[in-house]
């Protein structure tokens, strides 16, 4: 019997948009433990642009291996084709979504099919459709990490000490950098959720959008320095990260914490003179938490933003889309 195909995205070589290549391949088959995935669409996230680029914003050590050609992606919403016998929980016909194997860099979303660990889906919510469904898993599940729940034990690659949330309440103020972003705009509603006082911090052409979400202030970074105008605030979640994140202390109360998502460089007397931490995890996969997040999205507690839709075909135009920044709430890509 001939082998069945499928389109996909691969990459043969490391480059820009242009080595994103639409493939045809073999339909995988699910392994132990994994259900086959008829995909509808599929998130876009930074990960997939440093796969692309083969990490060159990492460190050679700690680079993760994989082999090319390799189809990137690690979100997606769709459709159960098929389940592996040993698999309890999913049906054929069951509609899905889920954040695949990462940390690592195998999760093959930008596909028709994908063969998905059980344990890192959960069930789509009913009241969304696909297209806002795969954009939830990887940046809600990096804001659910951050803020709600680690859920694993695993250290971040930055630092040696296990990440912990903040207890949230209406007693804090939570500052979010990049709040327009994907994990920003989860992170925004997550913390408006459990009660805290929002400063949203975003270019000003976003500022409707994140007082819509819930933010009760805002800041256009273009026209003011967040750091000179803010104080006393009891965490900041820098959605941003890297090089500029250590101006964001100077706005934190004594005892206060700073969360980059994309570690910074701190100085650690600094941190030790102002009183303040700094600590940061790496998401994972967790499709329990994930149907935790399914029914805020659900009662429309939380909403997923949706920047822009390519089709499959068009991930090329979707990365170039990345790559102009300004991003508001999640690229996707569409599967027919």
């Amino acid at each position: 019997m001939p082998t069945q195909t499928m389109r996909a995205i691969r990459l043969h070589e490391h480059g820009g948009p242009e080595v994103l290549l639409y493939d045809e391949v073999p339909i995988p088959e699910p392994g132990p433990g994994e259900v086959l995935v008829r995909v509808h669409a599929v998130g876009v996230n930074p990960p997939d642009w440093y796969l692309r680029d083969g990490m060159s914003n990492l460190p050679p050590e700690v680079r993760p291996k994989f082999s090319l050609p390799v189809i990137p992606g690690t979100d997606l919403s769709g459709v159960v084709e098929a389940v592996a016998a040993d698999v309890d929980g999913f049906s054929v016909g069951d509609e899905v979504f889920g954040l695949l194997r990462f940390p690592g860099f195998d999760g093959s979303t930008y596909a028709e099919y994908v063969t998905a660990p059980a344990s890192d889906l959960a069930l789509k919510p009913a009241g969304i459709d696909h297209v806002h469904a795969a954009g939830a898993p990887m940046s809600g599940l990096t804001a659910w990490q951050f803020l709600i729940e680690v859920g694993h034990d695993h250290p971040s690659g930055f630092q040696a000490a296990q990440h912990r949330p903040v207890p949230l309440d209406a007693n804090k103020t939570v500052l979010v950098n990049g709040a327009a972003g994907g994990v920003g705009h989860f992170a925004l509603q997550l913390a408006k959720w459990k009660g805290a006082r929002i400063i949203a911090v975003a270019s000003g052409a976003h500022e409707s959008f994140l007082r819509e979400l819930g933010a009760d202030e805002f800041i256009d970074y273009t026209k003011s320095r967040p750091e000179e105008i803010v104080h006393d605030v009891d965490l900041v979640l820098d959605a941003v990260g890297g090089p500029d994140s250590k101006r964001f202390l100077r706005t934190l109360k004594r005892g206060g914490s700073q969360f980059p998502v994309f570690f910074g460089e701190f100085d650690e007397e600094e941190t030790v003179k102002l009183g303040v931490t700094v600590t940061g995890t790496t998401v994972r996969s967790n499709g329990a938490q994930l149907a935790e997040l399914g029914r805020l999205l659900d009662a429309g507690t939380v909403r997923v933003a949706v920047d822009s839709t390519f089709a499959l075909a068009d991930a090329r135009a979707a990365h170039e889309r990345a790559a102009r920044g300004h991003i508001q709430g999640k690229i996707v890509l569409t599967v027919a």
